[in-house]
């Protein structure tokens, strides 16, 4: 049913990210469960103003309970390896079988699509690695109800959405006097902003690479600055989408969500076109890293080059001189065939004569600057 390209539960920037595509005659809604998903794990919290319920369930026919109720019902799906739960899922939340397609497909295209009584949210979350450089990427599916919330991510051990888990229980903010299509912003927003610690470090790292490539450039440089290219690449496949399709959320609107959150959703947009503009800006810097890198090894193989060239430029008179007396003249048949080999000084002389032009060669290029580095810099 279907053709992996990359094996891989979730996407590390360091590896490639997982395609997938449907053969040819496969029926819409088909669900693919990858064999290495995690088993999911069922958690809802529903509240309002006064209550508040944080809960695992195991079956999924027991989020009937709360959807009856006028609370809002966050339903919060971590893992994707059981098609038997997710399928029991559909029918409980009565879901269409492209949602179901969409939600259970991992690389989705971060997109708004509306199905009346329904809004699917797909959007893609990052989070920062505990050591070192890059990411994880997950697919995050929102789908909106009038009281509830479904939430399905690819697996639960990388999340940016504690803060919002916290600000509901302790009651912090408006979020427990607002319905479930502010909860659906507060997500967002959160998504949203969970790109902003990646691209710091990120920032940090480029600042690190600016020294590097100026004062020791290397091959292992080289490879940094293409990885971080193809990273940040990646981080804008993922957020460029995101922007779009909350975009048209706010311009085409939604019976869903009130005028209220739209003027929130104002907010989440514009921090996507900041988290875009760095991006941006970060690509920019890296392509001018490579720039740097090239003219760096460039001037390198030019100061090698010119002090071999000074080197045999010092070397060629004096071969010039050797050459001239080991020629051998027989001075038996004339006074000017060689007269200096059979000077009791000749080789000494003969040596400090060559000596006396090679000093006289190596002055002559520090006089003109041909011994010095042409780019002196200095640091503080």
């Amino acid at each position: 049913m279907i053709r992996k390209i990359h094996r891989t539960s979730k996407f590390i920037t360091k590896r490639h990210e997982k395609e997938y595509y449907h053969q040819p005659g496969t029926l819409p809604g088909t669900i693919i469960i990858d064999e290495n998903a995690e088993q999911p794990m069922i958690f809802i919290i529903d509240y309002n103003q006064t209550n508040f319920i944080r809960e695992q369930i195991t079956n999924p026919e027991d989020c009937l309970n709360y959807l009856d109720t006028e609370s809002v019902s966050w339903v919060d799906v971590q893992g994707l390896g059981n098609r038997d739960v997710l399928e029991r899922l559909g029918k409980v939340f009565d879901l269409h079988p492209l949602v179901l397609e969409d939600v259970v497909n991992m690389t989705e295209r971060p997109k708004i699509e509306d199905y009346e009584d329904q809004l699917l949210i797909i959007a893609r979350m990052v989070v920062p690695k505990e050591k070192g450089y890059g990411f994880y990427s997950e697919q995050v599916s929102l789908v909106l109800g009038k009281y509830y919330l479904l939430t399905v991510q690819e697996e639960a051990e990388h999340d940016c959405l504690e803060g919002v888990r916290v600000r509901i229980e302790k009651n912090r903010g408006i979020i427990r006097k607002q319905g479930a299509d502010y909860l659906a912003y507060s997500l967002l927003d959160a998504i949203i902003d969970g790109f902003f610690p990646v691209l710091e470090l990120y920032g940090e790292q480029i600042e690190e690479l600016e020294q590097e490539v100026i004062v020791k450039p290397t091959p292992q440089t080289l490879r940094k600055i293409y990885q971080i290219r193809r990273e940040l690449l990646q981080l804008r496949r993922a957020i460029w989408p995101q922007r779009d399709a909350i975009n048209s959320l706010i311009r085409d609107g939604s019976e869903l969500i009130t005028d209220e959150v739209r003027i929130y959703l104002r907010d989440c947009y514009d921090h996507t076109v900041q988290v875009m503009d760095m991006v941006e800006t970060y690509r920019e810097l890296t392509s001018g890293l490579m720039d740097v890198y090239l003219s760096a090894v460039s001037n390198k193989m030019n100061e090698i080059m010119k002090l071999l060239t000074v080197v045999s430029s010092i070397f060629i008179p004096l071969t010039f001189v050797a050459g001239i007396y080991g020629m051998n003249f027989n001075t038996e048949k004339s006074p000017y065939n060689m007269p200096e080999l059979n000077w009791y000084w000749g080789y000494p002389l003969c040596l400090a004569f060559m000596a006396m032009i090679a000093g006289l060669l190596i002055f002559f290029f520090w006089r003109r600057g041909w011994l010095n580095n042409s780019v002196d810099i200095k640091h503080d």
